[in-house]
């Protein structure tokens, strides 16, 4: 079985399918180990909650509850010829932690935030209109003013709570990748302020999921044809720590659905003497790992970096004093990865627009595109994304 990539478990387990084997899983998973599972995406959260298991057909992956006695049947199931190729504790996720930023930016924000101007959103004749960008964090604020008459898709994949957004964070990170250019009051703050928003809970009220719960997001996502998913979540993981195998093929097969994957690097570093690896699931090959730079185009203090051969930071935007939507009194400014992740997502969506490109074609635009710092490449990746 593959260790974990979080010390933090929740006691159920991933099962990896081989691809198409949807009800060949179904018949191995009850020979092995005798877990009946779920084969539909129908009503999600219920079913995560109350069945043996359930299969993101969209993914081939599998998340089961089983017992002492039935998990060595599960990992023998992996060394033997079969649909299951793989087994791993179900890890519990968190929002990355966002501080309140106290230093403004020193630019001209009238008009746009300096995160717009930094991308080159406010000069690009693209807006995403036409684009499906789903957002997996903690919810939406529904009746947000800035909001009013956009396309918003919602679903909430934590049980026994709604998709609104008491937290604020899933809100702030909407506000980046799609939010309004021309807000009832303050500066434009939204990249792709035209596509459509798929807001998905997967992180609860208080900020924290499960694997599970964002599989079910991004199974979601895709069978909605989102070009675009944006996770500003993850866990910490120690140095050397292997990528999760079970969230790179599901990755990997989005890509190949034609839906691009984007997550923050992790906030765990403390520059410059101290930079931590980056987390679960950024560190997996197959989705797009964000870190975060300051106005000065430096680099935040608490952004992940390249550390080893296992994760590796692919692009950088803005991450510091990033002014957008909340929950509470319409606008708030934070830090983080987490803020940097939906500048590259509605980048993302800009360029499917423009370009048409979806999946690993939309991977290599913004990597192409992006601006390059003086800095290193195992802080900064390809550079700072450019909108077309």
């Amino acid at each position: 079985m593959s260790q974990p990539t979080s010390t933090e478990t929740t006691g159920r387990y991933l099962v990896l399918l081989e691809n198409n084997s949807t009800a060949a899983g179904v018949r191995e998973l009850d020979r092995v180990a005798g877990i009946q599972v779920a084969t539909t995406a129908d009503t999600v959260a219920e079913q995560i909650a109350g069945a043996d298991g359930v299969i993101f057909h969209e993914l081939g992956i599998a998340l089961v509850d089983a017992t002492a006695e039935q998990l060595p049947g599960l990992n023998r199931a992996v060394d033997e010829p079969g649909p299951v190729l793989a087994v791993e504790a179900e890890r519990v996720v968190h929002a990355i932690s966002a501080d309140t930023a106290t230093d403004v930016a020193a630019v001209d924000e009238s008009v746009f935030t300096w995160g717009l101007q930094a991308v080159g959103a406010n000069l690009s004749t693209a807006s995403g209109k036409g684009i499906r960008v789903a957002v997996l964090d903690t919810g939406f604020t529904v009746a947000h003013p800035d909001f009013a008459g956009r396309t918003v898709t919602t679903s909430s994949f934590i049980t026994g709570e709604t998709v609104d957004d008491v937290h604020g964070h899933g809100t702030h990170c909407i506000g980046t990748s799609c939010g309004p250019r021309t807000p009832a009051s303050g500066p434009g703050y939204g990249v792709a302020h035209e596509a459509e928003i798929f807001a998905g809970k997967v992180l609860s009220n208080k900020g924290s999921g499960s694997d599970g719960g964002i599989l079910a997001g991004i199974e979601w996502a895709i069978a909605n044809g989102c070009a675009v998913i944006s996770m500003s979540l993850g866990a910490s993981v120690r140095p050397g720590t292997p990528h999760s195998a079970i969230f790179e093929q599901a990755a990997s097969r989005a890509l190949a659905r034609g839906t691009l994957i984007i997550a923050a690097a992790g906030n765990d570093s403390r520059r410059p003497g101290a930079v931590a690896p980056v987390g679960h699931p950024a560190n997996c090959p197959s989705i797009m790992a964000v870190g975060a730079v300051d106005v000065a185009r430096a680099m935040g203090f608490f952004s992940c970096g390249t550390t080893d051969t296992v994760g590796a930071v692919d692009v950088v935007a803005p991450g510091v004093d990033v002014y957008s939507s909340w929950n509470v009194g319409g606008t708030k400014r934070l830090q983080g990865t987490s803020m940097a992740t939906p500048h590259v997502a509605g980048v993302a969506a800009l360029m499917a627009q423009k370009h048409g490109s979806r999946g690993f074609e939309l991977w290599a635009r913004l990597s192409q595109t992006a601006r390059r710092l003086p800095l290193p490449s195992t802080d900064v990746g390809a550079g700072l994304v450019q909108a077309p």
